[in-house]
């Protein structure tokens, strides 16, 4: 049995992450080197969205390309990271137990909020991934609650990720045209940084009610979509621990945070 794996909350940020040439990338390549090696990864990603939670099942997942207008080698990637349909059906089984309604999909792949990070992370696509939905008609608290049901699975060898963004308003982003480089505005950085400090205070209540008590926080967060991993991975965590292990910005808009709950990480 693997001890001490964390859960995550990483920034995924554009599709193109693998070839900008931004900190962020360069921290994702060293991460997987910084834990102990999982027997398998659950990801939660922005991009999979259910009214209720929905397991990923298929034993060869498929890579999709679900993004529009972007360089024509990018839709060529693959991750063929094999699937677990025994993990994923074990994780219905505790996500019923703790009261939710769940389901396992037979046959959908990894969106890009799993396979692009897990690309930098895990190179070789050769550890078993499972994705779990997120439910944007549901709370910040239903989302924690989910993550408490699998925290336990952390001592069993599995990484828990959750994939979306600190900040993540794509209109503004869209309307700026602002460099990979380019520094953020006040009020993106105003609210990350009100975020990593509640989080790492321990101020959970505030973390799972950023986007009202936050400063801009519906204005970096239109739609919660991309917020709403860090309540799971947070919910995962248990007791233990809390790191900030990467703090960064790219196209101005897009703060690309990551954190580890409930057990140490080497900084990466």
């Amino acid at each position: 049995m693997i001890q001490g794996l964390p859960s995550l909350f990483i920034s995924h940020g554009s599709p193109t992450l693998g070839q900008d040439d931004a900190p962020v990338r360069d921290f994702l390549r060293h991460l997987g080197q910084a834990l102990p090696r999982p027997k398998a990864i659950l990801v939660i990603s922005a991009h999979f969205n259910a009214p209720i939670p929905v397991l990923t099942g298929a034993p060869h997942p498929e890579t999709i390309h679900d993004f529009q207008g972007f360089p024509e080698e990018l839709y060529a990637q693959q991750y063929p990271a094999p699937g677990s349909p025994v993990l994923a059906e074990t994780m219905r089984q505790a996500i019923v137990r703790s009261g939710f309604e769940a389901r396992v999909h037979p046959t959908r792949g990894l969106d890009h909020g799993a396979w692009v990070p897990l690309q930098l992370i895990y190179p070789a696509a050769d550890i078993p991934v499972v994705q779990l939905s997120i439910s944007m008609n549901q709370t910040p608290e239903w989302h924690y609650r989910l993550g408490k049901a699998l925290a336990s699975y952390r001592d069993e060898g599995v990484l828990i990720i959750g994939s979306g963004a600190l900040t993540h308003n794509l209109r503004a982003l869209f309307t700026a045209r602002l460099e990979l480089n380019s520094d953020a505005p006040d009020w993106v950085s105003t609210f990350a940084d009100w975020v990593d400090e509640k989080t790492l205070t321990g101020d959970d209540t505030a973390v799972l009610n950023a986007l009202e008590m936050g400063p801009h926080g519906l204005t970096n967060h239109p739609t919660p979509d991309h917020i709403l991993p860090l309540f799971v991975a947070l919910g995962a965590s248990a007791d233990g621990p809390r790191r900030l292990l990467h703090k960064s910005t790219t196209y101005g808009i897009l703060r690309m945070d990551a954190f580890a709950f409930g057990a140490h990480v080497q900084a990466a």
